[in-house]
């Protein structure tokens, strides 16, 4: 069960000490003025940089592995952004059921509008669908509290309606955030998931490329991450990740890893 309040991390509460500090400086006296508002302006470039660092848990929790139970089970999970997509994502659940392999499909809410029957395909066929915004704007980083949940809500209860399946995860468009994801999180029942591998198969067109980023990650409890929506082609138009699932697929089964979905990683 969800604590009743959104408690901040050590990191955010010794930032607003810091400015708490500052502000007691100048009163008592001014002349420090520069050395506080350059405190102030430091820690602030600092919170910008935590925040386009998709993997830091300096603003909140955050998902970059499996927990140690689903780890220790030899599992893996394969999460998969930006759909759905007519085009490419029906090829890509065919290649997860000829490998019997289960994936988490981050759906962003405005495309399960679209192609509604496509997410509950992918609901019947055993994966899950989680919440990657209603519009996956690039400035989402950029945005508000009020804005922020907005947009994080509208995605839950389009995806809700949609797929039957209220979602559990969240991750933000590019991995991008800043303080106040935590706490409209909090608010929404969400726990925040990044990845610990990725192949930048948005704009690397290499499958080849793709696939050598991941493998060396691929071991129990990581989180993997592709994408079905704004795939890179290569040079002979196949959407990377179709070229990339079957090794990383068949190297997983080697090792004996087990794909789960986020979601499964938890019971």
């Amino acid at each position: 069960m969800l604590d009743a309040r959104w408690q901040p991390g050590l990191f955010l509460r010794a930032s607003v000490a810091l400015h708490g500090l500052a502000v007691a400086a100048i009163m008592l006296n001014p002349g420090q003025w520069r050395w506080a508002l350059g405190a102030v302006a430091v820690n602030h470039l600092l919170i910008a940089a935590i925040g386009l660092w998709p993997r830091s848990h300096w603003l909140g929790p955050n998902w970059t592995r499996l927990p140690a139970a689903a780890t220790a089970r030899n599992e893996i999970a394969l999460t998969i952004d930006d759909g759905p997509d007519p085009a490419v994502t029906p090829q890509v659940l065919d290649l997860l059921e000829r490998y019997g392999a289960r994936a988490t499909f981050f759906c962003i809410g405005e495309k399960a509008v679209r192609y509604p029957e496509l997410c509950r395909e992918i609901i019947r066929r055993g994966h899950a669908i989680e919440n990657h915004s209603q519009h996956h704007r690039h400035h989402f980083s950029l945005t508000g509290p009020r804005g922020m949940r907005r947009e994080i809500q509208a995605a839950q209860d389009t995806l809700t309606r949609v797929c039957g399946q209220r979602p559990l995860f969240f991750r933000a468009p590019a991995g991008l955030r800043n303080p106040f994801l935590d706490p409209v999180l909090h608010q929404l029942g969400l726990t925040l998931a990044s990845w610990s591998a990725r192949g930048f198969d948005t704009r690397i067109k290499d499958a080849e490329r793709v696939r050598d980023k991941l493998l060396p990650g691929l071991r129990a409890g990581a989180i993997l991450l592709l994408h079905d929506g704004n795939a890179a082609r290569t040079a002979s138009g196949t959407p990377v990740i179709l070229d990339v699932l079957p090794a990383l697929l068949e190297r997983a089964a080697a090792a004996r890893l087990r794909t789960v979905t986020l979601r499964q990683a938890v019971s």
